[in-house]
């Protein structure tokens, strides 16, 4: 297959472009490297140390058989023109859309990252999608979406839509003549209902309804990939090489909740648990992020259909994703801590939590069982690169409801 990825120098793309290679698929891309501009205005860099882009496209076009096309645009930013010609160009089967500002605490500095957030995840998925229905109507979209969208609602989370029939105790509609064996909804097919806890996860949420527009009126096919948080640097695929490693960010604005335990670990700073650490939600291994991604791509829906995929390995709360890390970090015979620091977020604390993931698993999908292992081999992939890691940077400072920043440890 011809596959065009959006946002192919980031952390999931560079990974996923040699997957596809590997695979034997064609592969495209485009980006406008935003993430190593905006992580480097941090004062901050990739913990691991990944090569220009100038090394990376020469290393992907000596493997391609048909010629490796990119081109530097900015989805919602650079000319509608730009992509619409890009894709003309290539004429891709499957288009894995990563081209997104994925930061919550990013949107949520000021005014000018949450317009920068908006125009160019909302604008630029829309010129994408006027592109698509102009010049390769009949290309799948893979759009990388996010469980954020859905919030923390008490009942079951569906992939999608309100399915037909609710069961169990936790179900988002109820009646007096509800049994424990379920009973036919009245509003199935509607779209769950979302509760987005950012500027970047209303973007997201947005997106959604934009890409189902489309499906429906332009007879599109897209697959929204609502995916949990991913963590790791390498797959199969790097081998040994360490010029192959993709990124791995730490800083509080793009640094994910494991990387950002796992570089405390590494430091000797305590584990900054955000308030009393129940927050609970879906997260997966980086080779599980891109063998799904593969499925998706291998596995197209039907013309004019919008399906979604829920994509996580199983939940955990930030106090267990903690004591993995510690446990991790012992193995390792790190002297690991653990900290309640006041909660920057307005999110739940506490709360009930439990989505659905049944489609991916269906076309082949087998979860990492247990990610402890997976955690600890991630610890000991980042030891040779400590001496990279800049402390201030790993304590929360943005704040979602006032500009005063400032972070304190629970007494």
């Amino acid at each position: 297959m011809k596959v065009a990825i959006l946002g192919i120098d980031g952390y999931l793309g560079w990974p996923l472009a040699l997957h596809l290679i590997n695979q034997g698929h064609e592969v495209s891309g485009i980006d406008s490297f935003a993430r190593r501009y905006r992580v480097h205005e941090l004062d901050c860099h990739s913990l691991t140390p990944i090569e220009e882009w100038t090394y990376r496209k020469i290393m992907l076009s000596t493997v391609q058989v048909a010629g490796f096309k990119f081109a530097p645009i900015t989805l919602g930013v650079s000319s509608p023109s730009f992509i619409r010609t890009f894709l003309q160009d290539v004429q891709p089967d499957a288009i894995v859309h990563l081209a997104e500002q994925p930061s919550a605490p990013w949107s949520m500095r000021n005014v000018e990252q949450a317009s920068i957030t908006q125009i160019e995840n909302v604008i630029g998925t829309l010129h994408l999608l006027w592109a698509m229905h102009e010049v390769c109507p009949d290309a799948h979209l893979i759009k990388l979406g996010t469980m954020g969208e859905y919030g923390t609602p008490d009942c079951v989370i569906p992939e999608g839509e309100i399915p037909k029939r609710c069961l169990g105790e936790h179900v988002w509609y109820s009646n007096e003549d509800s049994t424990p064996q379920g009973y036919l909804c009245p509003m199935s097919g509607l779209q769950f209902p979302r509760a987005p806890g950012s500027w970047y996860h209303l973007t997201k949420v947005h997106d959604t309804y934009n890409i189902i527009f489309a499906c429906k009126a332009w007879n599109l096919r897209s697959t929204d990939i609502m995916q949990g948080p991913v963590f790791g640097v390498k797959t199969e695929d790097m081998g040994d090489k360490e010029s192959l490693i993709t990124r791995f960010d730490y800083d509080e604005q793009f640094g994910t909740v494991i990387n950002r335990f796992c570089v405390q670990a590494l430091a000797g700073i305590p584990l900054t648990v955000y308030g009393h650490g129940g927050q609970t939600r879906g997260y997966l291994p980086l080779k599980d992020s891109i063998f799904c991604m593969t499925l998706a791509i291998e596995n197209p829906p039907k013309a004019g259909e919008y399906r979604t995929f829920n994509q996580f390995e199983r939940t955990y709360s930030i106090n267990e994703l903690a004591q993995i890390v510690f446990e991790a970090g012992a193995l390792l015979e790190m002297n690991v801590k653990i900290a309640h620091y006041e909660n920057p977020r307005k999110e739940a604390e506490t709360h009930y939590y439990k989505p659905h993931r049944n489609k991916l698993i269906e076309l082949g999908y087998k979860p990492t069982k247990d990610i402890t292992p997976a955690v600890t081999l991630l610890l000991r992939d980042l030891m040779p690169y400590t001496s990279r890691i800049r402390e201030h940077l790993v304590i929360p400072e943005t704040r979602w409801d006032t500009m005063h920043r400032q972070s304190e440890v629970l007494k």
